[in-house]
Formats: structure tokens, C-alpha cells, sequence
């Protein structure tokens, strides 16, 4: 098992020494395995099970009406939309129906309209991060623009990062509480951009996942009963994606600007697993395999643990440090790197 210092070490080792035919080989034992092929019963008992919990708790919303017990409520949806992110997540990477359309048309049926998320945007967002994994000029999950990943990013900081990062091992989790805000900003905002695809059919959407959860709210609950409840669901709707995330990349080596590595090691050595039993795999909705959906990003999320010993062995075979830790452990080491990377913030002399 490797630690940042380790995996600093194997990154430099693998930029001078690319072997492009190893992830050729693991694949070919992988497709051996079967463990690429499609699993439709699973995703039509997993798709159906979400939908029914998404309904069921709009209906108790609903049945439960204007009273405070609507913090249940609210807990409970915050976990049912986190659910539904994870759908849209392995609708993306095309785990569930091969076509593209088809996975991009529910995709944002479940993403803009379900939960607010615009599909599009994220879409492109995570498709450059799988790209260059903590790569700090490709990956903008590491962009410098709230927190800093590297002592590089610390001592280049300016503004609201050199304010965030000073502190930011103890700021990383209040800060979640407003991450579902920030992802229905970001949709919004990426509207505006021409880029955008289908930007009228994602606006169309998001408009009207806004105008039925807001009006449903504000319809059932008082006004302040109404901010409380969407305070709570959409905060812990953060969080619970923030933990969902975080512990995948967060603490691993960062790859800078002139530093190459072959596919496999540039994905598995900026990757950490996270170990644990049916739980963990339901509640992180199988990215606690982070190195093998890496690998295999197609690659259904129920076969993800199949390939894990497959892809073990393999890295320990060819000598490619593999990560993998406790879900507590984790977090302390996402958040112990984050308070080394803002050090230089914290010795700066005050203007």
C-alpha cells in the first residue's frame, strides 16, 4: 500500500520509463474475465429501486405536508439525490446503455430534471478529469480557484484560494454544505456558454426541475419551514457528494505541467481505493473502486470489485504502487495533504 511520498517517487519513476503495453495486458485479462460486458438485470433492479425511492419521497413530502418532521424528509432526499447523481454518473461513462443518445437523453431527464444538475456541463467536466487525473493545469476538479492542491498552487495563490487555503483542512467540509449550490450554479452558468451542447433542451429542464422543487416547497411548507428544509436537503446533498468524491483523488500525487505518464500509471498512481463491505459499494455507488473505473471507466460498477484482485495483482506484478485504505483513513489523509498543501499560505508574512 503507498503513500503520497511512494507515489510522488513511482510518478517520476514512470515519466522517465513509459511501458504502454502493460494496461493492453491487463485489459486482455480483464476482457478474458467478462467483466466488460453489459449487466441490465442490475441496472433494471437498481434504476427501478432509485426511481421508487426518488417518487416515495416526494409522496411522503407530499402525505407529511407542513410540519417540521419535513427534516426527515429532508435527510432522506439529500441521500436519494445522491443516489440519483450516481445514475447519472454511470450514465455518462455509458455503463448502462451502450448508444451515446440514449445515455445522454436520460441522462439529462435524470440529471437536469431530476436533480438540477446539468448533464452537459458536468459531462464535459468529468470527461477532462479522467483524461489528466490531478493534473494540475487539465484536471479542473484540482484547479486552484477555491482551494489549493499543491504547495506549487499555495505559493501561486492570490485572492479568495490564498483565503480559502490558508485554512482549508478545517474549511473542506463546511464548505460541501454549499457544493449542491455550486453544481446548480455551474449548470446554470454553462448555459451561457456556446459551447454548451442542447443548451435550450438543458435549460428547458433545469427551469423546470427549479420552478417544481421550489414551488412544491414553498407550496407545502411555511417560509421558513420551507428555507430550513432546503437548506438541510441540498446541504447534506453536498456533503454527501463531497464524500462520495473527495476521498478518490484528494491527497494523491499531482501531475505538473511537463509531466507524462502511459495511461495506466497516470490513473492508478493519482487513484486511492477505498475499502469496505455491500455498504460502502451501495453508498459510494462502486467509486470506492476508484482505480479500476479509472482503468475501465465503461466498465459496469458491479463488476468493479470483480477486477479489483485482477488489477491488483497486476500492478503488483509490473510494480505499480496500488492505494487502497479505510473510509475513515481516507478522509484523514485527503485532509492532512490539503493542510500541508496550504503551509506556504499559513507562512506568508501578513500585508
Amino acid at each position: 500500500m503507498a503513500n503520497s511520498t511512494t507515489g510522488t517517487r513511482a510518478t517520476d519513476q514512470g515519466a522517465t520509463k513509459v511501458r504502454g503495453s502493460d494496461f493492453a495486458r491487463l485489459s486482455r485479462r480483464i476482457q478474458d474475465a467478462g467483466l466488460m460486458e453489459r449487466t441490465p438485470v442490475y441496472f433494471a433492479v437498481r434504476l427501478s429501486l432509485i426511481a421508487l425511492a426518488f417518487v416515495g419521497s416526494w409522496v411522503a413530502f407530499f402525505l407529511i405536508g407542513n410540519s417540521w418532521w419535513q427534516i426527515v424528509t429532508a435527510v432522506a432526499m439529500a441521500a436519494v439525490f445522491g443516489q440519483v447523481g450516481l445514475v447519472s454518473h454511470e450514465l455518462a461513462h455509458r455503463q448502462i446503455f451502450s448508444g451515446r443518445r440514449l445515455s445522454e437523453g436520460i441522462g439529462r431527464v435524470v440529471g437536469n430534471l431530476g436533480i438540477g444538475l446539468g448533464y452537459g456541463w458536468w459531462q464535459d467536466k468529468h470527461t477532462r478529469h479522467h483524461a489528466n487525473p490531478n493534473h494540475e493545469e487539465h484536471d479542473p476538479d484540482v484547479n486552484a480557484d477555491l482551494f489549493v492542491w499543491s504547495e506549487g498552487q499555495a505559493e501561486a495563490a492570490r485572492g479568495i484560494p490564498a483565503f480559502f487555503g490558508r485554512y482549508q483542512a478545517f474549511l473542506f467540509y463546511p464548505v460541501l454544505l454549499l457544493e449542491g449550490l455550486n453544481l446548480h450554479y455551474g449548470s446554470v452558468r454553462a448555459l451561457f456558454n456556446p459551447s454548451t451542447k442542447q443548451r435550450v433542451l438543458e435549460g428547458a429542464l433545469l427551469a423546470a426541475h427549479f420552478v417544481l422543487y421550489l414551488g412544491a416547497v414553498f407550496v407545502v411548507l411555511d417560509p421558513l419551514q420551507a428555507v430550513v428544509f432546503i437548506a438541510v436537503q441540498q446541504g447534506l446533498f453536498g456533503v454527501y457528494l463531497g464524500c462520495i468524491f473527495a476521498p478518490n483523488h484528494k491527497g494523491m500525487p499531482t501531475l505538473k505541467k511537463g509531466e507524462k505518464l502511459d495511461f495506466l500509471r497516470k490513473q492508478v498512481l493519482t487513484s486511492r481505493n477505498v475499502r469496505g463491505g455491500g455498504f460502502t459499494d451501495l453508498a459510494l455507488g462502486g467509486l470506492n473502486y476508484q482505480i479500476e473505473h479509472h482503468l475501465f471507466p465503461s466498465m459496469p460498477s458491479p463488476h468493479l470489485a470483480k477486477a479489483q484482485p485482477i488489477v491488483r495483482d497486476y500492478c503488483a506484478e509490473i510494480g505499480v504502487p496500488y492505494h487502497e485504505t479505510g473510509f475513515v483513513r481516507s478522509h484523514v489523509e485527503a485532509i492532512t495533504h490539503m493542510h500541508k498543501a496550504g503551509a506556504p499560505l499559513r507562512a506568508r508574512t501578513p500585508a
